[in-house]
Parts: C-alpha cells; sequence; structure tokens
C-alpha cells in the first residue's frame, strides 16, 4: 500500500518506525548530554585544580543547555504522535513557502500555505512558530541560491493533519517510502495559550473533535456530548 492509503498516519508501518527513531535519537542527546556535563565535572573535581574551574564553566553551561533543550523537544513529540494517530499522510508537491512574512499574517516566521480541507479555495498559512529544529528546513525552504538538490529533499512533503489546527510535516527517506524529519506545526490560535482564544475555521464537528483529540485547542462551544461506553 502507498503510505496516503493507510486510514492514518500511524497505521503506516515505516512511519511508526520513524518517529520511535525520532523518540530514540531524542533521549540519546539527552542522555549524552547529561553525561558530558557529569563527565566534565567529575574531570575538573578528580584531576584540577580549582584555578581550572572557570575554563569548564563554559562547558557545563553549555552541556546543561542542551540537555534542557532536549527536554523541551518531549511535549512536541507527544503532539506529534497525536497527530500521526488521528491523521493519513498527504503527498504534496509545490507547497507555497517562505521564509519571511506571509502577507496574511504579522508574526516574520517561516510559512508553508495549504488549501482548508473544507473550502479548497481557501488558502491558510501555516508558521513555524516553534523555533526548534527550524535551521534544516530553513535551508530547504531556500532563495533564489539555493542548490536544487536541497530544495528537491522536501518534495514532495509529507502532510499528515489540519492546517487550521495542527498538523506534522515531513522530508522523504531516499527512496520515497518512508518520512523523516518529523516536525509538528499548529496554529497560535491552537495552543491553549493564555489570552489567546481558539478559533473554529467554521469547521465541522468532525474536523473539531479530530483537532482536539490531536492536541489542539477549539472552542468549547462545539465540544460534543460524551456517551457512555
Amino acid at each position: 500500500m502507498a503510505p496516503t492509503e493507510y486510514p492514518t498516519a500511524w497505521d503506516h508501518p515505516p512511519t511508526r518506525r520513524a518517529f520511535v527513531q525520532h523518540s530514540i535519537l531524542i533521549v540519546l542527546r539527552l542522555l549524552g548530554w547529561i553525561a558530558v556535563w557529569i563527565g566534565s565535572l567529575a574531570f575538573l573535581v578528580v584531576f584540577l585544580s580549582p584555578g581550572f574551574t572557570l575554563l569548564f564553566v563554559p562547558i557545563l553551561g553549555y552541556a546543561a543547555f542542551r540537555a534542557v533543550l532536549q527536554l523541551a523537544y518531549i511535549r512536541p513529540s507527544i503532539y506529534i504522535q497525536r497527530v500521526l494517530w488521528q491523521y493519513p499522510w498527504q503527498l504534496m508537491a509545490d507547497v507555497p513557502r517562505g521564509r519571511n512574512r506571509h502577507p496574511m499574517v504579522q508574526e516574520d516566521e517561516m510559512w508553508l500555505e495549504l488549501s482548508n480541507p473544507e473550502e479548497p479555495g481557501e488558502r491558510i498559512p501555516l508558521l513555524f512558530l516553534s523555533g526548534m529544529r527550524t535551521f534544516w528546513w530553513m535551508r530547504r525552504f531556500g532563495t533564489a541560491r539555493t542548490k536544487p538538490e536541497l530544495k528537491a529533499e522536501i518534495e514532495p512533503l509529507w502532510f499528515a493533519g489540519d492546517p487550521r489546527f495542527i498538523a506534522v510535516i515531513a522530508a522523504s527517506r531516499k527512496k520515497g517510502e518512508a518520512p523523516k524529519r518529523l516536525h509538528l506545526l499548529y496554529q497560535r490560535t491552537a495552543t491553549g495559550r493564555r489570552g489567546i482564544e481558539p478559533t473554529d475555521w467554521n469547521a465541522s464537528p468532525a474536523a473539531l473533535e479530530r483537532a482536539r483529540r490531536s492536541g489542539a485547542h477549539v472552542p468549547d462551544a462545539v465540544r460534543p456530548h460524551s456517551h457512555p461506553h
């Protein structure tokens, strides 16, 4: 079966493997930076005099920073899995994208422009609001001087989700049969942050409930009544 023929992206075995690899790398990097911090401190205490402490402060600080950064990747990874549980993959070619501010938004962030799944004539910008692990994507979004082989790494673009709320994008592995570089995107109105009201985008109740199960915040007024199991 083609990746797009599975009911959800999670039903696609190579996608599950890609997510497991994604999660293992986060854990290994976390443990690695913790080991660097402990090892550097132990080397300083055991083998060197207190006069060398200032030399080790940058190493200890950077290792601590990178360890905390890996912890910050855990929550987006949970949302990635939730999106993959709910939505199928779409393989999209020639998706409009940019590295500068989209004319429809105020934020100066990279963006993709996608069709509203229920109103195909409406185009929706989906921003890279999180700065984590975006450099790889920024290089491939490119400019007029970007090498074509770099741009080709995200053609087609793997997409699962609803651009009105929350989504996962990915690049293709070499044979094009599996995703890599799973990355979470979301609308600011779907984050549930204080002071930001969620919006329903005139979505159907089924679309709103699916987005909610993926972790997006949508208006409570449309929450369906719960049914006993």
